[in-house]
């Protein structure tokens, strides 16, 4: 018990600090530019914005929460959002209804999402290969595939009514927002309320005493490889919509920004410890950050900047915390260097 209120409890303190600081920052961009950032214009804006990546982000945090990591999420967004426009375009060559649309779309684009995550999860439990060499040769072919089905152009001419996900507002909600609402109540509740996302954090923890429970290591990295995918083709559907067009090299800059939100939001990179309000507190903190800086006029490179050293000094805060919870506990000493990749299912 012990062992499980220190962990509980820090991760409470990183929730209630990156509270404060999302407040923080939202209250200093405010008066910054108070005629600019407090707007109703701005704040649509930016809802409109971050839902995509931040629907990445919970994707890395799920595979981040087994102790291993998913650098593939880019090409696979990309990949299914290409299948899902070439299948849009063929059948719906000049619109057709926005239901059946939408539904072809889903359908092609997160069953594909979902394949990739199944190819990750056989090359790191099957075969044993550590996740970040695997999602990386992964992500590659699925951008390289892309690029094939493509010829390295941009596929256009998408339905108007599949703009609704992309674009559209309920009562002046943008309809993206209310996408990655949805995804991070259910999310939340399969990882905080259900044995499969109790198994997950067990096996991020410790995945021997995990094996050694009767767990199915080998499973549940297929599983969450499988979620992640899923998640990503969803968030590459959003972003076609809003552009208009479907190509395999949209969102590169986007991987940085998952990996530092999800660490941001107190995901161990180590496993076992990570909260979804954490990745959205961490999501929100770092929108305003951008929005304000771009009103302020800073550069590209240097928010680039500001992004990599959040990222280092984020992993270097949760290093030392984790150091600190396994001198006290033993909590994670269980895990090898290879524990991400867990038993062949």
């Amino acid at each position: 018990m012990a062992k499980t209120s220190r962990i509980v409890s820090s991760d409470h303190r990183h929730l209630l600090g990156l509270a404060a600081l999302t407040v923080a920052i939202f209250v200093a961009m405010s008066l910054a530019r108070p005629g600019l950032f407090l707007t109703g214009a701005n704040m649509q804006s930016m809802a409109f914005q971050f839902p995509e990546y931040a629907i990445l982000a919970l994707a890395m945090m799920t595979a981040m929460l087994t102790g291993g990591i998913d650098l593939s999420i880019i090409g696979t967004a990309n990949l299914s959002s290409i299948l899902a426009a070439l299948a849009m375009t063929a059948l719906f060559p000049t619109g057709g209804n926005a239901v059946a649309v939408l539904a072809l779309a889903l359908l092609v684009g997160l069953s594909v999402g979902c394949l990739c995550g199944v190819i990750n999860g056989l090359f790191i439990a099957g075969i044993g290969l550590p996740p970040i060499l695997a999602t990386l040769g992964t992500g590659i072919v699925y951008t390289g595939i892309g690029v094939v089905v493509t010829g390295g152009s941009a596929v256009v001419g998408l339905p108007d009514s599949f703009a609704v996900l992309g674009n559209a507002a309920v009562w002046a909600v943008p309809v993206p927002l209310l996408v990655f609402a949805a995804v991070a109540v259910v999310m939340a509740f399969v990882l905080n309320r259900t044995i499969y996302g109790h198994s997950v954090y067990l096996f991020g923890t410790n995945p021997r005493a995990s094996r050694f429970a009767g767990l199915k290591n080998g499973r549940l990295n297929m599983t969450t490889y499988m979620i992640s995918g899923t998640l990503a083709a969803l968030a590459g559907l959003i972003l076609i919509s809003r552009a208009n067009s479907a190509k395999a090299d949209y969102a590169e800059s986007y991987l940085l920004i998952t990996v530092l939100i999800a660490v941001l939001g107190g995901t161990n990179p180590y496993g076992g410890v990570g909260r979804v309000l954490g990745v959205v507190l961490a999501v929100l903190s770092l929108q305003f950050l951008s929005s304000g800086l771009n009103m302020l006029q800073v550069s590209n490179f240097a928010k680039e900047f500001v992004w990599g050293l959040t990222l280092l000094l984020a992993m270097s805060v949760t290093r030392i915390e984790w150091r600190r919870m396994i001198d006290f506990s033993g909590v994670g000493r269980g895990r090898s260097p290879n524990a991400a990749t867990g038993d062949k299912p």
